[in-house]
This record gives C-alpha cells, sequence and structure tokens, in this order.
C-alpha cells in the first residue's frame, strides 16, 4: 500500500542490495586477480560512478564466466523512499562487508623469513553492493539459486548501461593472492549462504 501511494506522489524509489557469491575450487584464483584490478581502478577513481559502473559489469561479466564454481549465494535488500535513508543502509551495508571480508585473513608478519609458498585459493567470497532508482525484479527476489542469480548479475550488468546506479561497492575475501578463506572461517563469517 506504501509503494502504492509513494508511487502516485512521484517519490523516487531507491533499493538498496547486497549479493554474496561463494566460488569453491582449485581454479578460482584468477578471479582474485580481476577483484584486485577492479578494486585498484575504484580506488583510483575515488568514486566515479560510470568507472564503478563499468568495473561492477566487468566483475559481473567474470562472475558468469565462473559459474560452474558457484557453490552458495545469498542477498538481501531493503526499498527506501529518502535518498539519506538508502544512503544510510548503504553505509551499513559497506561497514558490515569490510568487517567479515578482512577478519583473520591478514598473513601473519613473523612468516616473513620462512621460504615462499602461497596456498591456492579454495574459496572466494564475492559482496556486491548497490543502490539503484527504480524497480528490479530480478534482483528483488531470492537468489540462492543458480538461474535467479545469473538473472540477478544481468540485471546489475543493466543498471550501469540503463543509468540508475546510484552506489557500487564491492568486497571480496580472501583479499589477496596468498590468503586463505578456510571452510570454517566461511560458516563463521558468511552464516546467511545457501547451498545452490
Amino acid at each position: 500500500m506504501r509503494d502504492t501511494f509513494n508511487k502516485m506522489i512521484g517519490r523516487t524509489r531507491y533499493v538498496v542490495c547486497r549479493l554474496f557469491i561463494h566460488l569453491a575450487g582449485s581454479e578460482i584464483s584468477p578471479i582474485l586477480g580481476e577483484l584486485n584490478r577492479v578494486a585498484r581502478e575504484a580506488i583510483d577513481v575515488e568514486g566515479d560512478l560510470q568507472v564503478l559502473g563499468e568495473g561492477l559489469v566487468e566483475l559481473c561479466e567474470t562472475l558468469l564466466r565462473y559459474d560452474e564454481y558457484w557453490l552458495s549465494a545469498a542477498n538481501e535488500g531493503d526499498v527506501f523512499w529518502s535518498e539519506g535513508e538508502a544512503g544510510d543502509y548503504v553505509n551499513t551495508l559497506f561497514n558490515d562487508s569490510a568487517e567479515r571480508y578482512g577478519a583473520d585473513l591478514e598473513l601473519d608478519p613473523a612468516d616473513v623469513n620462512q621460504p615462499l609458498s602461497l596456498p591456492t585459493t579454495r574459496n572466494i567470497v564475492v559482496m556486491i553492493t548497490v543502490a539503484y532508482e527504480g524497480e528490479v525484479p530480478d534482483l528483488e527476489t531470492d537468489l540462492a539459486n543458480i538461474q535467479e542469480l545469473k538473472g540477478g548479475l544481468r540485471a546489475l550488468i543493466s543498471l550501469h548501461y540503463n543509468h540508475k546506479l546510484r552506489a557500487v561497492q564491492v568486497h571480496f575475501s580472501p583479499a589477496r593472492l596468498g590468503d586463505e578463506l578456510t571452510n570454517d572461517q566461511l560458516l563463521q563469517y558468511y552464516p546467511e549462504l545457501i547451498p545452490l
């Protein structure tokens, strides 16, 4: 009822959503390189939404190419009729994602004198948070199955090309090659993941 009323009076509908995608397998390490490249570009442009959107498109296309490695996923979000409230929720999700992805995954400085050997990354969790204007049914549904998740990633790509994105954030764990996200850490830091 509230949605209908707000639409009738011409208020802008903002949606903030976060997708979690867990990839697993011995062949997923190249994704970390792509994630780090996109992250460096995002830092370099200091929030330019056009460049962030292009990075999001590249990331979604990469994830779609690696769909055979998807193991679990989850999504959450909310609808707002105030840009300020939507912005507050984006910040809340940003802080939550940042606290998860960096926790307990740093290399120990004491290991500097040890022979160099990097463990193979077998688990990666990608967290994508976006804010957009309007309605996108492909994102406003349960994405914990493969076909719906593919539709959701394609919808993110369309949001960029339709100039509807208002915020883009990407976090991932492990944050760099050589770090490892264990199965126990997956359960501890990402309890909402649902097997696909």
